[in-house]
């Protein structure tokens, strides 16, 4: 059987470029796909530290005019990973990161700046390059929308096309007059194409358009049906749901092994849990925590924000201090709650530790060290951290949605009777919820056999891209075969 070739329509990739969780799945799937017979090839602005991780590449097209300016698109290797980069520095040869500016603003010229990448996506998809020619078009998100969009508008013969949706709250909407400037026909600006509230919706043409749409869990590709979670896009999936697929994300288990972590003091495995107080022990002292081994110590790795249900934590810390407990948090986000934590975190320095902003080796640590790991999301399309969580034996204690609920085994009082379950959820996403949650947590940690059980069930987990590698594979099979039929 031929392998199937992929072109990969994504914003940012893990190692070279991150914001958040799609950045992770952009640099794994990838890798996780090879052994299914699928060949992946990534096509990634050339941010500055893009083109810095690249090194050497082949030019393989150029463009005299690409949104303002000449381009090249580059062909090269970096982490790992087979990649074309744009390189068009009037686009993307910025500071700050790859969407705004330093000043946290969004870039003026986004449309452009991503309607380039799927312009991009859609020559590749046409035979721009005749030593890659693929058999689908995989966009990412919004910013990778319009690649279906310019392909299903080209007339001419076309791969197959798949959207994935990971955040339906990020749409990516522009002015309608742009439609000229951005190279659209005329008539794409309908219901059935790339109109959008008489806007120009870059996330809702790629649902219009694509062939086939995943999100990252099925509980998220239900939850999109209802109008409380679908962003206005509801209606649209509904119609189109025959083609909606959800597929649980990953987690790159090369990267995320507590066995072999080099960003972690001290690693270990589920036969040798007792090697992991020493990281909790790092983790205390570097948040200026009291060193207490006995203290149940709560982390957090999130964006601050209301959807993460930050806002509900904050209004918790009473109840989390009450029970004696300790919190680590690594964030950035809303200044509101980033202030909100480190002033708690001030007032109290040996219970609560803050570091706000991203670092890597401190959530490889947090996750190394913290006994649970919260995360009181509002909604959740997969979510990462709890599948981290999972790997290295910190119990995520989690809302009830998404891809949350997915992937983490409520230890209820008839699972842990059993001796199964991997972390406690709760629901509503409220306040009270919450407190209940953390309290059967403390209930929990006051039984060390059944919580040692419940590390073990949780270090069991596949959280392993390959069951989800798979399914994508049968996808874009399923594709192919259809559109040759």
């Amino acid at each position: 059987m031929p392998p199937v070739k992929v072109l990969s329509v994504v914003s940012e990739i893990y190692p070279l470029i991150k914001t958040g969780g799609l950045a992770d799945v952009a640099g794994a799937l990838p890798g996780a796909l090879g052994p299914e017979g699928v060949e992946v090839r990534s096509l990634v602005p050339g941010y500055p530290r893009v083109k810095a991780g690249i090194g050497k590449a082949e030019v393989v097209h150029r463009f005299d005019h690409l949104f303002g300016g000449p381009a090249r698109l580059l062909a090269g290797k970096a982490a790992g990973l087979d990649l074309f980069v744009i390189d068009a520095p009037h686009l993307y040869d910025r500071s700050g990161g790859p969407y705004a500016g330093e000043d946290g603003k969004d870039f003026a010229d986004n449309a452009q700046r991503y309607a380039a990448l799927g312009v991009v996506a859609s020559g590749i998809g046409l035979g721009l390059v005749p030593a890659f020619v693929p058999d689908v078009v995989h966009a990412h998100d919004w910013q990778a929308g319009l690649a279906p969009a310019y392909l299903h508008y080209s007339g001419g013969r076309r791969p197959g096309t798949v959207i994935t949706i990971h955040n339906i709250a990020f749409q990516g909407q522009f002015p309608r007059q742009l439609m000229p400037a951005l190279g659209l026909p005329a008539h794409a600006f309908a219901i059935d194409g790339v109109e959008y509230y008489g806007m120009i919706g870059y996330l809702k043409a790629g649902l219009q358009l694509s062939d086939r749409i995943t999100t990252v869990s099925p509980g998220y590709a239900a939850e999109i049906l209802l109008p409380e979670a679908g962003m206005g896009l509801d209606g649209l999936l509904n119609v189109r749901r025959s083609v909606l697929h959800g597929i649980l994300n990953g987690l790159d288990e090369a990267v995320w092994n507590p066995a072999s972590d080099p960003l972690i003091p001290r690693p270990f495995d589920a036969r040798a849990l007792k090697a992991r107080a020493a990281n909790k022990t790092a983790l205390q002292v570097r948040l200026g925590l009291d060193p207490d081994p006995a203290a149940l110590l709560f982390g957090v790795v999130s964006r601050l924000s209301w959807q993460k249900g930050l806002d509900l934590l904050a209004e918790s810390l009473g109840a989390l201090l009450d029970m004696g407990a300790q919190l680590a948090m690594l964030g950035s986000g809303d200044p509101y709650l980033a202030e909100r934590f480190s002033s708690a975190a001030r007032a109290l320095p040996g219970r609560i530790g803050v570091e706000l902003g991203y670092d890597e080796a401190l959530a490889h640590l947090i996750q190394a060290g913290s006994d649970a790991l919260l995360v009181p999301s509002r909604f959740e399309p997969c979510g990462l951290t709890q599948l981290s969580a999972l790997r290295y034996g910190a119990l995520p204690v989690v809302a009830r949605v998404g891809g949350l609920a997915d992937t983490v085994v409520d230890i209820n009082e008839m699972a842990r009777a059993a001796g199964v379950g991997t972390g406690i959820q709760f629901s509503p996403v409220t306040v009270p919820a919450l407190q209940g949650a953390l309290r059967r947590t403390g209930e929990l940690w006051r039984d060390p056999p059944a919580w040692r059980r419940a590390q073990r069930n949780a270090m069991a987990t596949d959280v392993s891209w390959r069951g989800p590698a798979a399914q994508y594979a049968r996808l874009y099979r399923d594709l192919i075969a259809e559109r040759a039929g």
